[in-house]
């Protein structure tokens, strides 16, 4: 299996997967190509909630604001999995999730097709390559070569002093919710909460407010969701990502 993530939308995926079906006949599985363009924190976000469900595979990773300038391309191997991405940190936190060291290896790239699209010039070949060659034989590839490390990307934790919690939006996803970096287990003996001085509900599920009301959550994230039933509630509460969230019990 070889997933493909990208912020790319349409129909750039297309052609990854035409050079990569040139060269193996992998299954090919999309986890997502509307990622935020060139977020790599949203990227690395997304890509650690999802890929640690998978079973092992070749995850083939490019959100690549710095595609084209001396930014490294690297194969990331954790157990059974390798992530072939940008040296950017967007496979980091996903290689934290899974269960395994943490092994880097360097593509080398040389003067490929475009300067601009990488990820069918260089990512696209070398996740054909990882797959083919079996993850476990990485070492074996003549344009891969260890490396000592890569860009790391550490999510932000949220801190929590008694009865306040000081964190961020990390993402807001597609049907507005904004989540946060506040742990779950803070708001579990809540009945409401203030959130940036404004109180708010805690229940466990959307419907468990009318239609258009507000509520704090936590849902399969773990982290603390600022939601509106059937609605956004990144624009109900005012935040976006990055933004800072102070939730008081």
């Amino acid at each position: 299996m070889i997933t493909l993530t990208s912020d790319f939308g349409s129909p750039y995926p297309a052609a990854m997967k035409g050079v990569v079906l040139q060269r193996t006949d992998a299954r090919l599985v999309d986890i997502a190509h509307d990622l935020p363009r060139q977020d790599v924190r949203a990227a690395a976000f997304w890509l650690r909630e999802v890929v640690p469900h998978y079973p092992p595979a070749v995850h083939l990773v490019v959100v690549d604001p710095g595609v084209g300038t001396d930014r490294a391309a690297v194969v990331v191997r954790v157990g059974h999995h390798a992530f072939v991405a940008p040296d950017n940190g967007v496979v980091r936190p996903a290689a934290r999730a899974l269960d395994g060291d943490v092994e880097v290896f360097e593509i080398g790239v040389e003067n490929p097709a475009s300067s601009t699209f990488h990820g069918r010039d260089v990512f696209a070949p070398a996740a054909a390559e990882v797959h083919e060659a079996g993850v476990e034989n990485i070492e074996s590839l003549e344009n891969v070569t260890p490396a000592a490390d890569c860009v790391d990307l550490t999510l932000p934790d949220a801190t929590v002093e008694g009865d306040v919690a000081h964190g961020e939006v990390l993402v807001v996803d597609d049907f507005g919710n904004a989540i946060t970096n506040v742990p779950g287990g803070f708001v579990a003996d809540a009945a409401s909460v203030l959130v940036n001085g404004e109180r708010a509900p805690v229940e466990p599920s959307y419907a468990h407010v009318a239609v258009g009301k507000r509520l704090v959550t936590v849902a399969s994230h773990e982290n603390v969701e600022l939601a509106v039933n059937q609605g956004r509630g990144a624009d109900a509460f005012g935040v976006r990502p990055g933004d800072d969230v102070t939730v008081k019990k």
